[in-house]
């Protein structure tokens, strides 16, 4: 069996092939050929976020990372050992997750990881996992063989800075409503009055992007999920404050009060040196980030270790070509997996490849493919992706919208989620416990 793609979807179901008893050929061009966004040759590279999203079970992504769980994900147990504070969000050590990912993958007797470019789609039995920068080559391929042209968007990256350059006379540390498992909270938060917000964003306004190539110019389309905030910006002056800037839940211990908007900083690696600056995904070009973003009060020192950047990210029209199963609808022994697909998410990416490394494996053996309840928050994603109106297709991450409504209703948000939460876990282990299920 080959897997395409030594990322999150393609190191996951490798590795859920392998222990199902499959001979597993993963191919992984980098380090040899890097990606705009990509850094080294290590697997699982997280690239624009060190966080994986909510780890309480009563949030989609908590509850997509439960059910994660109990399905036996090596990704999970990586993140699960690299963890870094984030309140109630499981965010990571980027190198000590991506090298716990590499060793587990690399250690498996049943898995060859093979350092090269796939430019042709292979026989079966095979996963596409190449991922949001698919190489053009392979993605000429795919286009070819679903017998239209790929969709596309644009990812941004956000900008990370160093502790010691933070002001902690200015910021400080708090998670939203006290969540957290520090005392003093997980996240560095640098408030804003209501004239040093307006004055942000008029800079913001102002400042020079990054010039798009003459393609791009052409359609430049973004996903809602990961918006640069000059774009966000761009559409209200207010559209910041209500987006990753929001103090609900925040007090300036300096005043007592809540800011009149907030950027929040997370950690970004173990040794709690380096904080991304969550939700400021941006193209600028770098000198107008360094001036720009060093007008937030606490950041004018700032010292940038990475500054954001924006990079192509590719998917095809799943509802038109692909099942529940993660099967090509023309060949059963093709199947997609991870961003490639339309799921977005770094949690989502881990999850279709588990399901694509379970169902490859299951149609090698002969066993049942596994089209997991839609009252599953992995179900219904895979249901939502595959069933959606191909023609106003746009990628999707988890979240309870999805899942079929609760009979009799629940009327308040939390006690929704937490019922939504119980029904999917429950539903699950009945799945799994089916006596046809050979997993």
């Amino acid at each position: 069996m080959t897997v395409i793609g030594g990322g999150l979807a393609g190191s996951e179901a490798a590795w859920q092939a392998a222990e199902r008893g499959i001979d597993v050929a993963l191919y992984e061009m980098r380090p040899h050929k890097l990606t705009p966004a990509h850094t080294g040759g290590c697997l699982a590279e997280l690239v624009c976020s060190n966080s994986l999203g909510s780890n309480l079970p009563d949030r989609a992504g908590g509850l997509l990372k439960a059910e994660l769980r109990r399905l036996d994900s090596l990704l999970m147990r990586c993140a699960d050992q690299s963890a870094v504070p984030a309140g109630g969000a499981l965010a990571v050590d980027r190198e000590r997750f991506a090298c716990a990912a590499t060793e587990a993958v690399e250690a498996h007797p049943r898995i060859t990881v093979i350092r090269e470019e796939v430019k042709e789609l292979p026989g079966a039995p095979a996963v596409v996992a190449s991922g949001p920068l698919t190489a053009p080559d392979l993605a000429a391929e795919i286009a070819a063989l679903a017998g239209q042209d790929h969709l596309y968007f644009y990812d941004a990256i956000a900008p990370v800075v160093h502790a010691e350059s933070i002001d902690m006379s200015v910021a400080f540390r708090a998670s939203r409503y006290g969540r957290g498992e520090q005392d003093e909270g997980d996240y560095i938060n640098c408030p804003l009055t209501e004239d040093e917000y307006n004055a942000f964003v008029d800079a913001l306004l102002a400042a020079e992007s990054i010039e798009l190539r003459a393609f791009e110019r052409e359609d430049p389309r973004f996903f809602e999920g990961c918006l640069p905030i000059e774009q966000m910006a761009a559409r209200s002056k207010q559209s910041l404050a209500f987006g990753p800037m929001r103090p609900v839940g925040l007090d300036d211990p300096r005043t007592g009060r809540r800011p009149y908007a907030v950027v929040q900083l997370r950690q970004d690696n173990l040794a709690g040196t380096l904080y991304n600056l969550v939700g400021f995904q941006t193209n600028l070009k770098w000198g107008e980030q360094k001036r720009v973003l060093r007008m937030i009060p606490g950041l004018e020192r700032a010292e940038f270790m990475r500054y954001g950047m924006m990079h192509r990210n590719t998917f095809i029209n799943a509802p038109a070509l692909l099942r529940p199963t993660l099967q090509f609808r023309m060949r059963d022994d093709l199947f997609f997996a991870g961003q490639v697909t339309g799921v977005e998410g770094y949690v989502g990416n881990i999850a279709t490849g588990l399901l694509a490394g379970v169902n490859a494996a299951n149609l090698l053996q002969g066993r049942p493919l596994w089209t997991l309840p839609e009252t599953t928050m992995l179900g219904a994603l895979c249901h939502y992706i595959t069933h959606a109106a191909p023609k106003d297709f746009q990628p999707m991450k988890a979240n309870f919208g999805l899942m079929p409504p609760l009979t009799p209703p629940v009327r308040k948000k939390r006690d929704r989620q937490a019922v939504y939460s119980r029904r999917a876990l429950t539903d699950l282990e009945a799945f799994l416990s089916a006596p046809a299920r050979f997993c």
